[in-house]
């Protein structure tokens, strides 16, 4: 869910606003976000304060341009929706340090100011770029996206970023996204063409378009012929050839890119959202779109209330933001090759979360450096309160004080749209002054000592770090590899699922009567089952990439057809049944076979295409 970033050339995050830049790119043109003022100029642009519970915090709210007091609409309740990532590739550190930006602010919401934080991540599993993508590797887009979204989400878990209340699918979730579009049709919002796709009517919204940003005239793709206006977008897009493809009531297709977005969060938030997040990139057109379909579904003039926006991540010296199109990435998991999880997170503390940041050796050695410094004090602090770090006597007054007034300042920066580099220097200057007093060491003292001030101190600074985050007792964390079995799991469902429905669509028993069990009419089994052999070898390459290869090996088994059972049932469980022991899961009581005579229940066409002596791997 990211704009071409191709198209995009000099892009910097301005916090004054937005505007817009347009490029040709393929004889197309296109446009995408750079700044811009005066967005909400018009009384059908105006942003509405909710109603509702005050949660003590300001938020730079891209649809107003300023800071917001947060208000929500259930009592310490934050529903918050997240574009999450489209996986055709390794996620890399732009993508990082938009997600553990929106953790820290998140963690910061729910620690600091007591708010449970309802948050939903959609993944992106059906786009132009993973069907590109899985031609080019000769793998299913399913499985595609499968390896990339696990991927994803281990590094997600190595860089500490909690994970969302659920993670929805967009293939998961086409009959809402249809139904999502027939009543956004039925609204006057929306016109199907003779080609099949499905478009957004901008024009039957009026000025409402553009509350993100000041579109200034006419913008969008002017390559495609069958709109009415040039900002019209797809909500459906008819199929092409060898695509994936669902059926509607406009033909078989596929969602656009933005739909999948409103559906998904109404899905579960309904007709109001209270904070929608994303990469600054988003905001044009992604966020726009979703803006306006939303509210032409809901029939409301305000669906989501707040909407953040995390600045780029660019390698120093350059002014294009971190992207595989312009192969100037560096992977997460080749960075934790080099540093570490906290040292990441310490990288984002030292900037503004809606802040550009600049990627380089110099300022990872100042997150390495600052971090160093937070535990080495924790480490001191310990050795102190041991007795085994001796000192003059202390002015625990002063440093009493210091802890109350770092602690307020720290809620006050938090409060000020989550100023974390506030936030860090509060605790720098705390960590100074306990250095300080520290540092007036001797071998020996009689004197008083001061245990309880620094283990409040300890305590203090553990805390905000743990909010962030940061894991200053270095636990390990415990990798699993249940996504890879959930993966094989859902390969095993999907395929006994296309064999049931093959296998049921026909009837090639010839029916009996009832009262002498005898034929009453003979009727000729269908040849072809072509499918059903095609999903098998389809069930066995696409597991092959998630690293499970099935290799079968016959051992006889003979039974007679009247031993096999009297349903069809019998034919689509003995291939599943098949590769789960393939797969060497133990399976018990299930043991079928075929006799050297074709079986009755089996079409003749399919028995000639298997050996003589055909039967399947179980333990015996």
């Amino acid at each position: 869910m990211r704009l071409p970033l191709a198209l995009i050339a000099n892009v910097r995050l301005l916090n004054s606003g937005f505007r817009i830049r347009h490029s040709i790119h393929n004889g197309v043109t296109k446009t995408s976000l750079l700044s811009s003022h005066n967005i909400c100029s018009g009384a059908e642009r105006t942003w509405i304060k909710p109603a509702g519970f005050d949660t003590g915090v300001k938020t730079y709210n891209s649809l107003t341009k300023q800071k917001e007091p947060l208000v929500l609409a259930q009592e310490r309740i934050a529903t918050w929706y997240s574009c999450g990532p489209t996986v055709y590739d390794h996620a890399h550190l732009g993508h990082a340090c938009s997600y553990v930006r929106f953790d820290i602010l998140q963690r910061i919401l729910s620690r600091i100011f007591e708010i449970n934080v309802i948050h939903v991540m959609v993944i992106t599993d059906i786009d132009d770029k993973i069907i590109q993508r899985s031609l080019e590797q000769n793998i299913s887009p399913t499985v595609l996206a499968r390896m990339h979204e696990e991927e994803f989400k281990r590094d997600m878990q190595a860089l500490r970023v909690l994970p969302p209340a659920v993670y929805m699918r967009v293939t998961d979730n086409i009959p809402q996204i249809v139904a999502f579009i027939k009543r956004i049709i039925g609204n006057g919002h929306a016109y199907v063409t003779s080609q099949g796709n499905v478009y957004f009517d901008t024009q039957s919204i009026g000025n409402r378009y553009g509350k993100l940003v000041n579109l200034g005239g006419i913008v969008g793709e002017l390559g495609a012929q069958d709109k009415r206006d040039p900002r019209d977008f797809a909500l459906w897009k008819a199929s092409k050839p060898h695509e994936p493809h669902w059926e509607s009531p406009w033909g078989q297709g596929r969602p656009g890119w933005h739909i999948e977005c409103s559906t998904i969060a109404s899905s579960v938030f309904g007709s109001q959202l209270d904070i929608h997040s994303g990469g600054i990139d988003l905001a044009f057109p992604h966020h726009e779109n979703e803006i306006a379909q939303s509210e032409a579904y809901h029939q409301c003039e305000q669906w989501g209330n707040y909407f953040l926006h995390s600045g780029h991540l660019h390698l120093k010296g350059s002014v294009e933001k971190m992207s595989k199109s312009l192969k100037n990435y560096v992977t997460i998991k080749d960075f934790l090759k080099s540093y570490t999880a906290n040292e990441f997170r310490l990288f984002c503390l030292l900037t503004r979360y809606r802040s550009a940041i600049d990627y380089s050796d110099a300022s990872m050695s100042e997150a390495r450096s600052t971090l160093s410094t937070i535990s080495a004090f924790c480490h001191n602090a310990q050795a102190y309160m041991q007795g085994h770090l001796q000192c003059q006597p202390i002015e625990e007054g002063i440093l009493w004080e210091r802890l109350s007034a770092t602690q307020s300042s720290v809620r006050k920066a938090l409060a000020d749209d989550f100023d974390t580099p506030k936030t860090v220097d509060a605790i720098m200057s705390l960590i100074h002054h306990g250095n300080y007093e520290k540092k007036k060491m001797c071998l020996k003292v009689d004197g008083p000592r001061s245990p309880a001030v620094f283990g409040a101190m300890l305590s203090y600074v553990r805390e905000i770090m743990d909010v962030f985050g940061v894991d200053l007792l270095d636990r390990k964390e415990v990798h699993d590899s249940s996504g890879v079995l959930n993966n094989v799991v859902e390969e095993l469902v999907h395929f006994r699922s296309e064999v049931r429905k093959f296998a049921l669509s026909v009837e090639d028993q010839a029916p009996q009567d009832p009262l002498t069990g005898s034929e009453i009419q003979k009727r000729h089994p269908q040849p072809d089952r072509v499918p059903l052999l095609n999903a098998c070898d389809a069930f066995r390459n696409n597991l092959a990439p998630l690293g499970v290869h099935i290799k079968v090996r016959f051992h006889p088994i003979r039974l007679s057809p009247e031993e096999l059972g009297a349903k069809l049932y019998i034919l689509f469980d003995v291939c599943f049944v098949e590769n789960l022991c393939a797969l060497s899961v133990s399976v018990h009581n299930m043991i079928y076979g075929f006799s050297g005579k074709i079986c009755p229940l089996i079409p003749e066409g399919i028995m000639k295409r298997l050996p003589k002596d055909l039967c399947y791997p179980f333990p015996l």
